[in-house]
């Protein structure tokens, strides 16, 4: 059965920085693709950043988070990270990892296992 359990949000000043960390269980991430997603309130669920599994290796990111926030993964840990510096108040919102399991992983729909979230909430 998989599992995926985000950690690591909480509430920072503008300009801060936070990691999430995404554990999985019942599955091996570096052979999937993996991605983190976002929510904010009254708004559509959005990609933020995604990471290929191992033999691909490419990742990519949402335009608004370009240069500030870095996808990652620790096999060994199995755990799924996201990097987010130089934090924005527009950046708030309940953050999702997700995995894909087989291909293609172009799209959100393409994700079919998803944690609970975690919120990140960004003060001006």
């Amino acid at each position: 059965q998989v599992r995926l359990v985000e950690s690591g949000g909480g509430s920072v000043q503008a300009g801060g920085s936070l990691r999430l960390s995404c554990a999985a269980s019942g599955v091996t991430l570096r052979l999937n693709s993996m991605g983190w997603f976002r929510q904010a309130p009254g708004k559509e669920r959005e990609g933020v950043a995604t990471i290929d599994r191992i033999d691909i290796g490419s990742t990519s990111y949402a335009d608004s988070v370009k240069g500030r926030f870095i996808i990652s993964r620790d096999s060994s840990k199995n755990t799924l990270y996201l990097q987010m510096n130089s934090l924005k108040p527009d950046d708030t919102a309940r953050y999702y990892c997700a995995l894909c399991i087989g291909a293609p992983c172009n799209r959100e729909a393409d994700f079919g296992y998803w944690g609970q979230g975690t919120q990140v909430t960004v003060s001006s």
